[in-house]
C-alpha cells in the first residue's frame, strides 16, 4: 500500500484541526504530516535539516517549517508557541524524532549514551512540556517511543533506556491530566524499514524482523491522536492494539 493510496483510503476525520509535527523530516513524521494534510488538518512541521524541513513544509501547505535542535532545550520547549503563532492555535503535538545506537551494556560509548538521552527524553519532554501552555486542556500530545519499549532485545540496553524514561513521562503527564481530558499518546511502534536503525550512532543492528507497514502505523498515530488513545502498540498478531 503506498502513500498515495493510504492517504486516499483514510477517513477525512481531521478537518480544522491543527497539528505540530516535531520531527517531520524524518521518514516517519514526514509521512505523518502528510497523512493529517490529506485527512484536512492544518500542519505545522518542525525539523533540524533545513533542506528537508521546506521540503515537508511545501508538501504539506505550510508556509513554512520551524528548524530546531534538540539540544536547545529551551528552543525546543518554544517550538509549540511559534508554531501556534502561525496556525492561530494548536490542537495536537506529535514528536516523532530520535536516535538510536546498538550495543550491550558497557558497549555504547558513554557520549553516545548521554546524546540518546538528550534527544530521546529530554528534548521530546521539552517539547510537549511547552505545549501544555499552547493547546486545550483537552488537546492531545504524543511522541514515538518503540516496541523496545517493552521488549528487552540483547544490544539495546542504553536505546531502550532512553525510550523508556520517554514512555515513563508520558505516562506520569497522562495520569496528570487526565482529569483535564488531555490526550496523552505513547506510540510503541514495531520496526518499520525506514533506514532508522541503519543510521546508528554506534554498533550494530541485531536481526531485525521484517519491516511493518508505515502507512498503517501512521494512520493509527493519527487516530490515537484524535481519538483519546493511550499506549499504541502491536498486539501478538502484529495488528494495532489500544491500551485506553
Amino acid at each position: 500500500m503506498t502513500g498515495t493510496t493510504a492517504h486516499r483510503e483514510a477517513t477525512v476525520d481531521l478537518d480544522g484541526w491543527r497539528l505540530l509535527v516535531a520531527g517531520a523530516t524524518g521518514t516517519i513524521g514526514a509521512e505523518v504530516a502528510a497523512t493529517a494534510a490529506a485527512r484536512g488538518a492544518r500542519v505545522a512541521v518542525a525539523g533540524r535539516d533545513p533542506a528537508r524541513l521546506e521540503r515537508v513544509a511545501r508538501r504539506v501547505g505550510a508556509e513554512r517549517g520551524e528548524a530546531f535542535d534538540a539540544y536547545d532545550l529551551e528552543g525546543c520547549r518554544g517550538l509549540a508557541a511559534r508554531a501556534a503563532r502561525r496556525t492561530g492555535g494548536l490542537d495536537a503535538v506529535l514528536v516523532t524524532f530520535g536516535a538510536v545506537a546498538f550495543g550491550r551494556a558497557g558497549e555504547v560509548p558513554l557520549a553516545v549514551q548521554e546524546h540518546l538521552m538528550a534527544v530521546n527524553a529530554s528534548a521530546p519532554m521539552a517539547v510537549l512540556e511547552g505545549a501544555l501552555d499552547v493547546i486545550a486542556p483537552d488537546g492531545a500530545l504524543g511522541a514515538l517511543t518503540g516496541v523496545v519499549v517493552d521488549l528487552a532485545v540483547p544490544g539495546t540496553a542504553a536505546y531502550r533506556a532512553s525510550k523508556a524514561a520517554l514512555a515513563a513521562w508520558l505516562d506520569s503527564l497522562r495520569a496528570e491530566r487526565r482529569r483535564e481530558g488531555l490526550t496523552v499518546l505513547d506510540a510503541r511502534l514495531p520496526h518499520l524499514d525506514t533506514g532508522f536503525a541503519q543510521r546508528a550512532l554506534a554498533g550494530t543492528p541485531p536481526p531485525l524482523p521484517a519491516g511493518a507497514d508505515l502507512d498503517t502505523w501512521v494512520s493509527a498515530v493519527l487516530d490515537g491522536l484524535r481519538h483519546g488513545g493511550a499506549v499504541l502498540r502491536p498486539d501478538g498478531a502484529g495488528a494495532r492494539s489500544f491500551r485506553p
